[in-house]
Order: C-alpha cells, then sequence, then structure tokens
C-alpha cells in the first residue's frame, strides 16, 4: 500500500474513537502491552511528559516540546485529533513523521493488527514510539487521547504527569461527574513520579491528592505555585492557564538534574507555532475581515473563548458552527453571543450532529442563522457575507476546523 491506502486501511478497518465513538473505547490496556511487546518495548528507550486534562493538554504539550527544544533536546511530541494530515500526530522537533515511516510500520505490523482486533488509537501508539525509538528523541511529550487510566498511552513510566483540569466531557465514557472524570485522568499518576496539577478544583484536586498518596507522588499546584505573567505566541487568553501548568512542569524537570535556562523558556514559549506547528487554537487565518479559528468545544473551553470573541471590535460577528452528536447542548449553546450571524453545519464524520438538529436547538437560545451541508459550504458563505470590518468565527468543534483547513 501507498501512503494514501494505508490511511484509508487504517481509518476505515480500525475503529477510532474521533469518528466512532463509543465503539472505539476499549477498557483495558492489553492490547496496548501486546504491541510494544511484539515491537521491543520502544516506550523504555526515552524520557518523557505524560500530559492529560479535559482543556488544554494540546497547547500544553505544544509549549513543552517548544521550549524543551529551545533547550537544546531532541523532542518528539505525540498528539491527537490530527486537523490536516494524520502525521501531524507524530512529530519530532516539530517535523512530521515521514510518510513511509507510517506506511513501512503498518505493513510490518498489518497481520498482528488485523489477528488481535487493535484500535486505531493503540496502533498509532505503537507507531508513534516506535519512531520516537527510532529517532532517538530525548524527550517525548505525550498527550493523552481519552480520558487517562485505561488510555493506550498510559503504559509509559514518565518523568513528570502533568493534568491541566477538569471538566464534564465525554460523560459517557469518563463518567457523569467532575469526581468519576478526575478519577480517569488521574490514573496516569505513577508510584514515586510528580504530578503537576494546572488548576484547583473543589471537586477534583482532592481525587487527584488521594491517588499521589496512594502512591507516593509529589503533587505541585501550578496554578498556586506560578505567581506573574507571562507571555505565548498563543493567543487565547485561557492560555495564561496553560502557561502556569507549563512552568511548573519545566519547574519540576529543572528540579530533576535536567538544564532549561530561562530564555529558553521565554524563547519557546514564544516561538510555539514556529517551533512545533500548532493549529487551531485562536488562530488568526487572515484579516479584512479578521477570520479566526478555536478548537474549544466543551463549556470549560468556549466560556474563555466566547469571552475573548466578544471583546474583539468588529460591525458584524459571523460564526461558523458545528459540533458532534455528544455535546450537551443545553450548557454549550448559552455561551454563544445572541447579536451574531450563524452559519450552522455538521462535521463531516459520523457521529457529527444533523445541522438541523444543531439549528433548532440554537434557535431556543436565541441563535439565528442558516443550515449548511458542511463546513466548508458554510465557511464560504460567512466570507461572501462579511465585510472587511466583520469578525469571522470558525468552530464548535476540531473536526469543523479540520475541514477549513483542508
Amino acid at each position: 500500500m501507498n501512503y494514501q491506502e494505508t490511511l484509508d486501511w487504517m481509518f476505515v478497518q480500525l475503529p477510532m474513537y474521533q469518528r466512532q465513538g463509543a465503539a472505539a473505547y476499549k477498557k483495558d490496556l492489553s492490547n496496548t502491552w501486546l504491541l510494544v511487546d511484539k515491537i521491543g518495548n520502544p516506550e523504555n528507550n526515552f524520557k518523557s511528559i505524560h500530559v492529560a486534562g479535559t482543556n488544554g493538554k494540546g497547547s500544553c504539550s505544544h509549549m513543552l516540546a517548544s521550549v524543551l527544544q529551545e533547550a537544546g533536546y531532541k523532542v518528539g511530541l505525540y498528539t491527537s485529533p490530527h486537523l490536516v494530515d494524520f502525521r501531524e500526530r507524530i512529530k519530532v522537533n516539530g517535523k512530521e513523521i515521514p510518510e513511509e515511516k507510517v506506511v513501512r510500520f503498518i505493513d510490518e505490523n498489518k497481520c498482528f493488527f488485523e489477528k488481535n482486533y487493535l484500535s486505531f488509537f493503540e496502533m498509532t501508539v505503537g507507531l508513534a514510539f516506535d519512531y520516537f525509538s527510532d529517532v532517538k528523541v530525548d524527550f517525548a511529550i505525550i498527550e493523552v487521547g481519552l480520558g487517562g487510566r485505561l488510555d493506550s498511552t498510559n503504559i509509559i513510566k514518565p518523568e513528570v504527569s502533568l493534568i491541566t483540569n477538569i471538566g464534564l466531557d465525554h460523560v459517557q465514557f469518563l463518567g457523569d461527574t467532575l469526581e468519576k472524570i478526575a478519577f480517569e485522568k488521574g490514573g496516569i499518576i505513577k508510584e514515586n513520579i510528580p504530578v503537576v496539577i494546572g488548576e484547583f478544583q473543589q471537586e477534583t484536586y482532592p481525587v487527584f491528592a488521594d491517588i499521589a498518596k496512594q502512591k507516593n507522588a509529589p503533587v505541585f499546584l501550578a496554578s498556586d505555585l506560578i505567581k506573574g505573567d507571562y507571555f505565548s505566541d498563543l493567543q487565547g487568553s485561557y492560555q495564561k492557564h496553560n502557561i502556569k501548568s507549563v512552568l511548573q512542569t519545566l519547574n519540576v524537570l529543572e528540579d530533576n538534574g535536567y538544564i532549561i535556562n530561562k530564555s529558553c523558556i521565554t524563547i519557546g514559549l514564544m516561538n510555539v507555532v514556529k517551533n512545533t506547528r500548532l493549529l487551531g487554537r485562536w488562530q488568526v487565518l487572515s484579516e479584512a475581515p479578521k477570520t479566526i479559528c478555536d478548537t474549544a468545544h466543551n463549556k470549560e473551553g468556549l466560556i474563555y473563548t466566547m469571552r475573548q470573541l466578544l471583546n474583539e471590535e468588529y460591525k458584524q460577528l459571523h460564526i461558523v458552527l458545528g459540533m458532534v452528536n455528544d455535546k450537551d447542548l443545553d450548557s454549550v449553546l448559552p455561551l454563544f453571543p445572541n447579536n451574531a450571524r450563524y452559519y450552522f453545519c455538521k462535521p463531516n464524520l459520523g457521529r457529527g450532529l444533523e445541522v438541523g438538529v444543531l439549528k433548532k436547538s440554537a434557535e431556543h437560545f436565541g441563535l439565528f442563522g442558516n443550515a449548511f451541508d458542511s463546513a466548508s459550504q458554510a465557511y464560504k458563505s460567512a466570507k461572501e457575507n462579511a465585510s472587511f470590518d466583520d469578525v469571522i468565527y470558525v468552530g464548535g468543534s476540531t473536526f469543523v476546523i479540520a475541514e477549513i483547513l483542508e
């Protein structure tokens, strides 16, 4: 198979949470252990940082990678989902894994994958760890895909773990309370390995503290320990919380003997996009009209994003909006402004929310506009209707962003 044929096989043949939902969620790590044992346990050949949380884990992972690159380390970065190209998930010093490496890994292990019914995510984690081992990275920043305790990435023994924050997302898998979700995220806390908690939340911090006590893991609360304001080229107002999480994680690494100069931290934080090619975080696509896309897709993330959006200056606000079908519309739709013109769409995947359902629900909250068959059509219409002094915002789902960036 060539690269495109390989991707087609990966996406179609194997369950993938982002597209299929519950069918792709595995209840244990047995397949992942089976795979890494087959390929020689590559996860043991590099240092790692494990990053979990409802919001901010992607931004934090990219910031950590950028700073460590500036400090002279060779850094692997594993994140999900991708926006345009599958290879965005696996990078070394900002460069995506070569197509031929993806093709070769799948070809060499295809019979094993089929025999053992490995999921898309298990297979991709194995590919990432194998690649990071092959190219001899010094560090790998590993972002959890879903939850933590049962996530395929949770076979590593990191130098430090980071849990950014907890919100009510993916409740059908992780539980319907903040405490239950915190228990799942806290599953990445390891014996005697320090853990950084990004933000204090009354419902969740005791859960983390209890797990950490059982495992003799030192706990560091970033929101209390990091003072002052720090800056990044990631422009979302919510990044101030992520920066504190990153700085405390770096402090733990320094306490453990890793050399990370202050200047590297400053330069790394200000060059995240350049160093890692991160997409979709308050990304300004154009000016006149100013066009912004952001991957915030749950209540906790959208609170900050909508607050920042309303601080923009515009004559008319246009919002291209699509969501997946597991979102609690009653909690997220009230966050959107009534004074905007809406362009509703369905993300191009099986679990995309039907545009008619979204439009009807939005109208209950005073959000009015037209329905479109795709995100690209909705975006095209918004651009045609917007004047130079308007603002266009695209969001609601990672997959809406992916479609307009293609």
